[in-house]
């Protein structure tokens, strides 16, 4: 992979890590029509340290709260029923599905997983079950209504996000419209679920960085550094696009390009 690479997977997954159509589908897909070599599960874990790092960085003062009330919690009963006492529980309860499944689905994920077959249909499904928690869903609650159950669901639904295709943000933006949460508060508990997650990934794919044909250090910290300047401003776009807009832009995008994935294998040209 040269830097002219890099830097365009870098605003590739800065741009569809927040949105609900799938960056690690997108950074399988994008090297396939341009004809690139697949740069490997690793480099997109690590890539995605670089959109961690946006999100750590938009935001600081939540993440700061919920973590000084949680470590407090551990010692003051009086603290455990605060809400950042509560979401600290919630996004530790939240990540464990995903950290099991990824564990025991290893060799799948990095091989199975990745069919440009998969992706396709991955990406219609998920977009037409969106659609769907976009029309049923009451949009009534905030983020200060969360129990453990929804915390419990949001998690089962990102360890959906194994699947290339299905979106990390996606199936948990959709696991939140269902329970009745607002789109932008959704979307908020979407970003706080992805850092244990992301950063577990990251941290544990980064020794096989440049191993087995895949993208070495140096393009992936180009990417990595682009990641996180284009997904910082992707951060403040989503918020608040949605606040005013429905998701169905997400969903058209989702099927169009799963047909158009699906098409072009089906034809041979992928």
């Amino acid at each position: 992979m040269d830097a002219l690479q890099a830097i365009i997977l870098g605003i590739v997954q800065g741009l569809t890590e927040f949105l609900p159509i799938s960056s690690t589908a997108h950074l399988r897909l994008v090297p396939a029509f341009f004809g690139w070599e697949d740069p490997g599960t690793a480099f997109t874990a690590v890539v995605q340290l670089g959109t961690m790092a946006a999100v750590l960085l938009y935001f600081r003062k939540d993440l700061w709260n919920i973590a000084r009330a949680w470590l407090k919690s551990l010692r003051d009963p009086s603290v455990r029923g605060t809400l950042d006492a509560r979401l600290g529980w919630y996004l530790i309860v939240g990540t464990v599905p995903i950290s099991i499944l990824g564990l025991a689905f290893k060799d799948k994920i990095e091989t199975d997983a990745r069919q440009l077959v998969l992706i396709g249909i991955a990406l219609i499904v998920l977009g037409l079950l969106l659609e769907l928690a976009e029309k049923v869903g009451r949009k009534e609650r905030e983020v200060e209504s969360l129990t453990l159950k929804d915390g419990i669901l949001i998690g089962v639904a990102q360890a959906c996000a194994l699947v290339p295709g299905v979106s990390r943000s996606g199936s948990t933006i959709t696991a939140g419209l269902l329970l009745g949460l607002t789109r932008e508060a959704a979307a908020r508990y979407s970003f706080l679920l992805s850092v244990p997650a992301v950063v577990l990934s990251g941290l544990f794919e980064l020794k096989d960085v440049g191993s087995g044909g895949g993208a070495g250090a140096v393009p992936t910290i180009i990417a990595t550094i682009f990641a996180f300047i284009v997904g910082y401003a992707s951060i403040a776009w989503l918020l608040k696009y949605l606040t005013k807009h429905p998701v169905t832009i997400f969903v058209v995008y989702r099927v169009v390009l799963g047909v158009v994935v699906l098409s072009l294998v089906g034809a041979g040209v992928l």
